[in-house]
């Protein structure tokens, strides 16, 4: 019931975060390559720094 009251932890932010910029740079793929590339970019630098935090955890 109050689960919008818990904190997140660093890597949930990491995945909710890495998860808007491929839906943003999918949705710029149609229309601006560039910037689609770019987006994916960093998309991939968070999804390096998951992997790290998911490789400590285990």
């Amino acid at each position: 019931m109050f689960a919008w009251l818990k904190n997140k932890t660093e890597l949930q932010k990491l995945q909710h975060t890495y998860c808007k910029l491929m839906k943003s740079a999918y949705k710029l793929a149609l229309t601006d390559q560039e910037k689609s590339d770019q987006l994916h970019q960093k998309a991939d630098k968070i999804l390096i720094q998951i992997k790290e935090i998911e490789g400590q955890s285990s």
